[in-house]
């Protein structure tokens, strides 16, 4: 029913993208003899060879990304011009543009689904460079294969900072920091390893008492990969030249003729009027930090600072300490807690099943829905060194029905960096990392459910940019609902349930300091929009990114933080010139979340029909037009508001 992962062999893999490629190609050429086209003759074989090919580039790079050593990134390095070529010629290919475009114009009684393939399709090829001069068509494949080149560099420069750098402290120096922490960076001598991988990253920089130290590792992190400034100009050149192309006047408006949002004006308006209710918030914030420390005795609160007196407020304030929390959040039982809340507020089942997978720490499951097995779930969730930090959702296989009628399953990988387990002491989690946990399966969870027959819009693939998110946010929102942790916050050893009384704090400290982060995130959104719409230098970039921290910043960061690059989001991931999508997202998730939370939670009903609207449907349809099946009618900024604890 679903196919063994294979992690070995990595060479062999090679051969058979490269040979793929080619397959494709001749199969293509045949395709095109056919002297009636239809959808079901022509458009459904060709979206199953190339989703057999993408099943085939998935497994490279994910084991690139969870596996990362000088093989993997050698070979993946070698396969990304060739595919980057690969698919700008066949994004350029005069005679699949046609035959499409007779299609569509010929059966007009096709389903919604196939509809979308097309209309998604056409579009494509016309971003593709469709109908271009010959020199206009070369053009654009160079700074494609270019920029495939430079987005991985990027990447890469980012990943060998980040494992370049340690810091190895005695006994004194992690004084405050918690036991789980520390037990995760003890060394064999003695010492204490901190790193700038995240979890070791944020653990000194939220407890840690020396401010050297925790200047040493902001330092350290903000000042990641300085070779990357200017490959960012040599992107963003590249970008402009590629819209200018394809016939806009930005790649900013390029980036959005995929998305929901219509303009980058109506961008920047949507995070303009967010921010402008969050700013004056983030400041009282801010305020209560500088005051909280002063009265500690520190009267000049730096960047490096303001994490660790945030946590020494929040738990004086809240008396909350997300150290509490960590042994009623132990990995497993938070695992097998969630697969219960989602059983009951979606109706389905997570079976483990043994299978061969990449490392000895992940589980595989299959998800089962009114008994019937319908996708197939991995979870990769430890830190490791050869692993790429953060967290993310990998599909690996969509759901559709090729042109004999066989109904293909899908597969996702949901990663995560979260503490180790040793064999003395457990993987226990923070509240945060829950959260992260639900974002990630709320991904997974869309890729999953899809019940639509046509791949090119089945799961995630075919949804606009600034709706992908939309899910997996409204999914993380019941990472604190008290009925939703009451499933599986139970103390590791033992095993009695959170007090009411943890549950009840940690719901009030949700939105503590959280102005400080919508505006972070506005920060981050609206430089991401405006850096592109223009082709700027390495010293305007950080005009750009000075001018924007003026705006809604509330602690302006030493001139020496070059956060742009490490922001591989948008120069190595799908997000240039749609940082944005995240907060847009938001707005439909919170809408939908108090959609529930106004239902009581659990609601079968009310469940079955987000279910089958938006889970279900992929991307078949406009995330709009989705959102309003679902909800009756537009989401209002109100929901956002409320859900960051901003007055509206």
């Amino acid at each position: 029913m679903f196919p063994e992962f294979q992690s070995e062999n990595l060479p062999k893999k090679e051969s058979s993208i490269l040979e793929k490629m080619e397959s494709n190609k001749d199969f293509i050429q045949t395709l095109l003899q056919i002297e009636k086209p239809t959808f079901q003759n022509f458009a459904k074989p060709y979206q199953r060879i190339q989703t057999e090919l993408g099943d085939l580039v998935t497994e490279i790079s994910h084991l690139n990304s969870v596996k990362n050593n000088e093989e993997s990134q050698t070979i993946y390095s070698r396969l990304l011009p060739k595919l980057s070529e690969y698919y700008t010629d066949l994004g350029q290919n005069e005679e699949i543009f046609s035959t499409l475009l007779k299609i569509q114009s010929s059966e007009t009684n096709l389903n919604p689904e196939a509809v979308k393939v097309l209309e998604n399709e056409i579009r494509d090829f016309r971003l593709s460079g469709v109908g271009l001069s010959a020199d206009t068509k070369n053009a654009l494949k160079e700074i494609r294969i270019r920029l495939s080149d430079l987005s991985n560099q990027f990447s890469q420069n980012v990943l060998n900072a980040t494992n370049a750098f340690a810091l190895y402290l005695s006994e004194s120096d992690v004084e405050g920091i918690p036991e789980s922490d520390k037990n995760s960076a003890k060394c064999e001598d003695g010492t204490y390893k901190f790193t700038l991988q995240f979890p070791s990253y944020i653990a000194y920089m939220t407890y840690g008492q020396n401010r050297e130290i925790r200047k040493k590792l902001y330092d350290g992190y903000c000042t990641r990969a300085p070779e990357n400034g200017k490959l960012i100009e040599e992107i963003l050149e590249l970008r402009d030249k590629e819209a200018k192309l394809l016939g806009f006047p930005t790649f900013a408006h390029l980036s959005l003729a995929t998305k929901v949002a219509d303009t980058p004006e109506q961008v920047i308006e949507f995070l303009d009027h967010l921010g402008q209710k969050a700013k004056p918030i983030a400041l009282q914030e801010l305020n209560e930090i500088k005051n909280f420390a002063k009265k500690l005795g520190h009267t000049d609160l730096e960047p490096w600072d303001l994490t660790y007196f945030s946590e020494k407020l929040k738990k004086e304030s809240f008396s909350y300490d997300e150290e509490i929390y960590r042994p009623y959040l132990e990995k497993e039982t938070v695992i097998q807690g969630t697969f219960l809340f989602l059983e009951k507020l979606l109706g389905i089942q997570f079976k483990q099943v043994t299978t061969p997978v990449w490392e000895p720490s992940v589980l595989c499951y299959d998800l089962v829905v009114d008994g019937e097995t319908r996708s197939r779930l991995y979870l990769d969730l430890e830190v490791r060194t050869e692993k790429k930090g953060g967290a993310w959702m990998h599909n690996w296989k969509p759901h559709f029905q090729d042109e004999t009628g066989k109904t293909e399953l899908p597969v996702a990988f949901v990663v995560a960096s979260f503490p180790k387990a040793t064999k003395t002491h457990p993987s226990l989690l923070r509240p945060s990392d829950v959260v992260t946990l639900f974002h990630e399966l709320g991904h997974a969870l869309h890729h999953l459910l899809s019940r639509v027959k046509e791949a090119f819009v089945s799961g995630v693939n075919g949804v606009e940019w600034d709706a992908v998110e939309f899910p997996s946010q409204f999914l993380e929102n019941f990472a604190y609902e008290p009925k939703v942790l009451e499933l599986f916050a139970k103390h590791y050893q033992t095993k009695d349930p959170i007090p009411n009384s943890y549950i009840e704090t940690m719901v009030k400290a949700k939105n503590f300091m959280s102005a400080m982060g919508v505006v972070r995130q506005i920060e981050f959104a609206k430089f991401d929009m405006l850096i592109h719409l223009e082709k700027p230098t390495e010293f305007r970039v950080q005009e750009i990114l000075d001018q924007v921290r003026k705006e809604f910043s509330v602690v302006v960061p030493p001139a020496y933080n070059k956060f742009q690059n490490s922001f591989t989001h948008i120069f190595a991931g799908g997000y240039a010139a749609g940082y944005y999508s995240y907060k847009w997202a938001e707005l439909l998730s919170a809408n939908a979340y108090y959609s529930f939370v106004d239902k009581g939670v659990f609601d079968l009903d009310h469940a079955a029909h987000f279910r089958k609207t938006v889970l279900e449907k992929g991307g078949s349809g406009n995330a709009m037009d989705l959102f309003r099946d679902f909800y009756g009618k537009d989401p209002e900024i109100d929901a956002l508001l409320r859900l960051n604890g901003i007055a509206a």
